[in-house]
């Protein structure tokens, strides 16, 4: 596949998955809120606390998003090894890291606070693990496109 149209199929995928989030986090997760209250009136208190809650847990995933369509740009220029894509995974990295932490200790807030149940909390962990494991990944990533950009350079400095 030619870099533009690897370009092009990550700036769709990218695409595609902000307006699931979207729709995620602005339909889906409100309506079941909203049910629950209806359902379960007495966890009416905890709809506000968890919604917002849940929504800060979008910005460094759209924050992310941003940066990885800045990648898609990079690869479609043909600048797939280079040190802006290696920051920018880093970057990546950090924001995984740090909503997988902003998530466990939101939990555990809202757990002794009142307001969370125990198997949301066991739950949590699937969650936080896959955070940690996009966080791994991205920086791995970003070493190896580091490292690719500076095999680059010397390469192109020895033609």
């Amino acid at each position: 596949m030619e870099q533009k149209a690897l370009s092009k199929w990550l700036k769709i995928i990218i695409v595609g998955v902000g307006i699931c989030g979207l729709v995620g986090y602005f339909l889906i997760i409100p309506a079941f809120g909203q049910s629950m209250v209806r359902d379960y009136p007495e966890f009416s208190g905890w709809y506000w606390p968890w919604l917002i809650f849940l929504w800060g847990t979008g910005i460094p995933c759209y924050v992310a998003l941003f940066f990885g369509w800045k990648i898609a740009a990079n690869i479609g220029n043909d600048r797939s090894f280079s040190m802006e894509n290696a920051k920018l995974l880093k970057w990546i990295s950090w924001l995984a890291e740090g909503d997988a932490i902003y998530f466990f200790i939101g939990n555990i807030v809202l757990w002794f606070a009142g307001m969370n149940h125990p198997g949301v909390v066991l739950a949590m962990f699937l969650v936080v693990f896959a955070g940690v494991a996009i966080a791994v990944a991205a920086a791995a990533l970003s070493h190896l496109v580091k490292k690719a950009a500076v095999l680059q350079e010397e390469s192109d400095l020895t033609i």
